[in-house]
């Protein structure tokens, strides 16, 4: 028996991520002066959101926050595999150590690793089909 599935359409793609965190102030500083994200809106003194490009990322302020995730690592694509040695760079040029340097793998993709001060996992891809 055939099944009845209503057709959804294409999405944008994953381009909002939302983290709990310890200390707002340090998340927001990394990802302000390392990764060049700049403040879009502080609904209140618990929150932020912050943007670059097409992402938005949201970190909520909550001492609670486990210090360990059951998140692996979340992505940034990058246009070119030049972009992922010139990003590790300028990473490193701001006194930020990385947890993986720029590798190129079996099928062609190029990436590094970095951790923000709470221990979220951060990839930096160039990923050849998706350009």
């Amino acid at each position: 028996m055939a099944e009845n599935r209503t057709a959804a359409p294409d999405t944008l793609g994953i381009r909002h991520v939302a983290l709990k965190v310890r200390d707002l102030a340090s998340m927001e500083k990394f990802y302000s002066e390392v990764l060049g994200y700049r403040p879009e809106w502080r609904p209140d003194e618990q929150s932020v959101y912050l943007t670059r490009d097409s992402d938005t990322l949201a970190l909520h302020h909550d001492p609670q926050a486990p210090s360990a995730s059951s998140l692996d690592h979340f992505g940034l694509f990058l246009k070119k595999p030049e972009d992922v040695d010139a990003w590790a760079e300028a990473i490193k040029s701001r006194g930020v150590a990385l947890k993986k340097e720029p590798k190129t793998h079996r099928d062609g993709s190029r990436s590094f690793y970095v951790d923000d001060p709470e221990g979220n996992c951060i990839q930096f891809l160039y990923h050849p089909p998706w350009k």
